[in-house]
């Protein structure tokens, strides 16, 4: 082998090695992980299949309007899937379909696909969103707002309002019910034995 190609191979084998490096050096700034996390404010993607378990809930399958003409209850919350507010929020969402998913309308809206005008009417989610996410609206079969809590709110304080709309007994007077694991994916709510 002459010493000319001896230099060429080496070039080629520093070109190869150096080219490794640049890709290396591209791949590792242009892909970020997506770490899905429920304690920061970055967009993950969908929060109620993310971190609700339940897609199902988004898009909404009725409109303010409809469900107010249907006169049955609804429950309006305005969310944004890059606050970790909202993430943590949509459990409570979910768990709300849970209880009184077949009574109520559910409308979860992203503010972002809000339109951008000077009014709205009473029939149209943005009359009542006041700026900040979570936001909670609940009306009654009459489209009398009942609640409108900015924040992220317990439970309760949603299922306490369903049922003095429904007439049901207060949480206190009423059996409790806790989850008993059927399988690893179901379970069902029985009345809750004290130890």
């Amino acid at each position: 082998m002459e010493e000319s190609d001896v230099i060429s191979l080496t070039l080629m084998l520093n070109r190869f090695v150096l080219a490794c490096v640049a890709l290396l050096l591209i791949c590792m700034t242009i892909a970020q992980p997506a770490w899905a996390s429920l304690d920061d404010d970055r967009y993950d993607g969908e929060i109620f299949a993310l971190y609700a378990g339940n897609g199902s809930l988004v898009p909404p399958k009725v409109t303010l309007a409809d469900a107010l003409n249907q006169k049955k209850p609804v429950l309006l919350v305005f969310y944004t899937d890059d606050s970790k507010d909202s993430k943590r929020f949509s459990n409570v969402v979910s768990q709300t379909q849970a209880f009184y998913g077949r009574v109520i309308d559910i409308l979860p809206i992203r503010v972002d696909s809000l339109p951008v005008k000077d009014k709205f009417e009473p029939t149209e989610p943005g009359y009542y969103y006041k700026g900040f996410v979570p936001q909670t609206v609940i009306f009654d079969q009459n489209g009398k707002v009942r609640l409108n809590e900015v924040g992220s709110i317990a439970y309760e304080a949603i299922d306490d309002e369903f049922r003095k709309i429904f007439d049901l007994l207060p949480r206190s007077e009423s059996v409790v019910l806790k989850r008993r694991p059927v399988n690893e994916i179901n379970a069902e709510l029985v009345p809750q034995t004290k130890p």
